[in-house]
C-alpha cells in the first residue's frame, strides 16, 4: 500500500468526478482494512497541487453569476441537487488535501482515521447526488457552479488550525443548518431517492464537523491556547463574511460546537 499522503495527492490530481470518488473510496478501503488488521500504515509526504484537478464541466462562475432558481420547481430541484453534488466533490478534495498538505505537523493516527473516513463518506455523498440527478434526467456538469468553493483551502494552505476552523467548523457546520430545509423541499415533491440521500448526508456530516472540533481542540491543547478565542480569531482572519443564522443548535452541539463559538461571529437577525 502506498503512503497515505501519496494516495491523497493522487485523488487531488484526478479530474473526473466519478473517477475521483471511486479512487477515493478504493484508497479509503485500503487504509481501513490495514487499520482493522492492527497495522499503522505509513503517512509519508506529498506535493499536493494548489488547485485540485477538475472536470471540464461544470462551468465555474462567480457566486453572484450563478443563476438562481426556485427550489419548488423541477428545474430548481435539479439545481439544488447539482449544487449539493458540487459541494460534496469539493469536500472530497478538502478532506484529502488536509491529509496531504499538513504532514509536517505530527498527529496521532486517529486524525488520519477520521479524515479518511470523512473523505470516503463525502465520496459516497457525491455519488448519491449524481444518482439523484441522473434519475431526474440531468447530470453533474449540466449546470454552472460556484467558483469560490476552494477559496477556504487556498486561504488556509499554510495554516493547519485555520483549515480546521474554517472548513469543518464553519463551512460543514453550515450544512447542518440548511440541509433539513432541503430535505423538506424533496419530501413535498415526493422524491424519495433525494430525501433518502440527503438524510444520509445530514446524518454523516455531524461527524465531519465533530472531527474538526475534536482536532482543533487537540491542537489548542498542544499549544496551550483557549479554543474559543483561537476559533474566533481564525474565523475572522480567514472567513470573509459573518456567520449567518438561523443555526441548528442541536446538531452543532452534537458535533462539539457550543453556541458561544459561533453566535459572536454572526450577523444580527
Amino acid at each position: 500500500m502506498m503512503p497515505l499522503a501519496q494516495m491523497a495527492e493522487a485523488v487531488l490530481r484526478t479530474a473526473e468526478g466519478r473517477e475521483k470518488t471511486a479512487l477515493s473510496r478504493e484508497y479509503a478501503a485500503q487504509w481501513q482494512a490495514a487499520r482493522a488488521a492492527g497495522e499503522v500504515p505509513e503517512i509519508g509526504s506529498a506535493d499536493p497541487p494548489r488547485h485540485p484537478a477538475r472536470p471540464a464541466a461544470p462551468e465555474l462562475l462567480s457566486p453572484r453569476d450563478v443563476p438562481r432558481r426556485r427550489p419548488g420547481s423541477p428545474e430548481g430541484r435539479i439545481a439544488l441537487l447539482h449544487a449539493v453534488a458540487h459541494i460534496e466533490l469539493n469536500a472530497v478534495d478538502l478532506h484529502w488535501d488536509i491529509i496531504a498538505r499538513f504532514t509536517n505537523v505530527p498527529m496521532p493516527i486517529g486524525f488520519y482515521d477520521d479524515w479518511v473516513k470523512a473523505a470516503d463518506e463525502e465520496s459516497k455523498h457525491f455519488g448519491l447526488m449524481c444518482d439523484c440527478l441522473e434519475a431526474l434526467g440531468s447530470f453533474y456538469g449540466a449546470l454552472p457552479a460556484h467558483a469560490g468553493m476552494w477559496r477556504a483551502a487556498e486561504d488556509t494552505k499554510d495554516d493547519f488550525m485555520g483549515r480546521l476552523a474554517v472548513v469543518p467548523m464553519v463551512l460543514e457546520a453550515r450544512g447542518l443548518d440548511v440541509t433539513p430545509g432541503m430535505i423538506e423541499v424533496f419530501k413535498k415533491a415526493k422524491l424519495d431517492q433525494a430525501v433518502s440521500a440527503l438524510e444520509t448526508i445530514y446524518a454523516e456530516e455531524v461527524a465531519h464537523v465533530a472531527y474538526g472540533s475534536k482536532w482543533f481542540h487537540f491542537l489548542c491543547g498542544r499549544h496551550e491556547m483557549d479554543p474559543k478565542v483561537a476559533f474566533h480569531g481564525l474565523v475572522q482572519q480567514y472567513f470573509h463574511s459573518p456567520l449567518k443564522p438561523p443555526f441548528n443548535e442541536e446538531k452543532r452541539a452534537d458535533a462539539g460546537l457550543p453556541p458561544d463559538f459561533y453566535w459572536p461571529l454572526a450577523i444580527a437577525d
